[in-house]
């Protein structure tokens, strides 16, 4: 029988997800996951919208999170997208130091570029002088057009701004672009997606060829098509396929630990030592349940 490895998955937009996938990732070994802010598939169109988004990544995501035994974390940043109507993206700027102390907010994330527009990089920019400013970790959206260009010059912005290059990760890799990011001394992130950018298979090639440091395998699960479980199917795929087992942990647990532990809010105690599940418990009135019989571990019946 295959060991069941614990997982973190750095990079997944729970939000969009239901709570069968929380239940199916807790099953899987997933014992902690990042939510990086993003779009919604359509543009917002007013400062609320970001502020009850921003709201919910801190508060009732967290808290359906806990309700199947996971722990929840995130990054907050304007969208590379987003940042393309300039005076929502001017308001949004503002609104980001109101967020970024919360206690599960562990990057300024996802940022970056989408069509490498002037307004993209200007609030690119903009967001990596916070993260400066702040001694925050860094999340890097690599755009999906122009791959290449578009990650070298996400470097060489990072870089020029002052930023260390170990507290950058970039993500969205592929075969294309990760030499030149492991060479120049930043986190290489993979997204595993079933159709597009890259598949578990490629994946095992990829930590085959590379070698596990500076790694992290992530699923980017989101309203498209996508599949939350990519993370823990990529380690079970790579024990089949011979990589180490030690290989496997830093790639799909330790190395996105280290990277997001660095401000201390993300730590191993939270799942090692859990304070166990009690599905009775409410947020804003609200449960995780729709007339399902609660889960109540022993330790939490009083």
């Amino acid at each position: 029988m295959e060991e069941k490895l614990m997982i973190i998955d750095p990079h997944v937009h729970m939000s969009a997800r239901t709570t069968d996938d929380y239940e199916a990732m807790a099953a899987a070994g997933v014992v902690a996951v990042i939510e990086p802010a993003f779009w919604l598939g359509q543009p917002r169109t007013q400062l609320g919208s970001f502020q009850d988004y921003f709201s919910s990544l801190v508060g009732w995501e967290p808290f359906r999170a806990s309700q199947f035994g996971i722990k929840h974390y995130c990054t907050i940043g304007l969208n590379s997208k987003e940042a393309n109507n300039e005076a929502l993206a001017e308001q949004v700027m503002e609104l980001l130091p109101l967020y970024l102390h919360k206690e599960n907010v562990v990057a300024i994330g996802e940022i970056g570029y989408d069509d490498q527009t002037p307004a993209e990089d200007k609030f690119f920019r903009e967001q990596l002088e916070l993260a400066k400013e702040l001694n925050m970790m860094v999340q890097v959206h690599t755009p999906h057009r122009d791959k290449k260009a578009g990650t070298l010059r996400s470097m060489e912005v990072c870089l020029e701004h002052g930023l260390d290059p170990t507290q950058v990760v970039i993500d969205h890799n592929n075969e294309e672009t990760v030499k030149d990011v492991l060479d120049r001394g930043f986190i290489a992130a993979f997204t595993i997606y079933p159709k597009t950018k890259m598949g578990n298979e490629r994946m095992v090639e990829v930590v085959r060829k590379f070698g596990s440091d500076n790694i992290i395998v992530d699923s980017s699960a989101d309203w498209g098509m996508s599949d939350p479980l990519a993370v823990p199917k990529t380690a079970s795929l790579m024990l089949k396929r011979g990589i180490a087992k030690n290989d496997v942990v830093k790639t799909c647990y330790q190395n996105a630990l280290d990277f997001f532990s660095r401000n201390g809010k993300m730590q191993e105690s939270h799942w090692l030592n859990p304070e166990g599940i009690n599905q009775t418990k409410l947020f804003s009135d609200n449960s995780v349940l729709r007339g399902q019989e609660p889960r109540i571990d022993v330790d939490q019946i009083k």
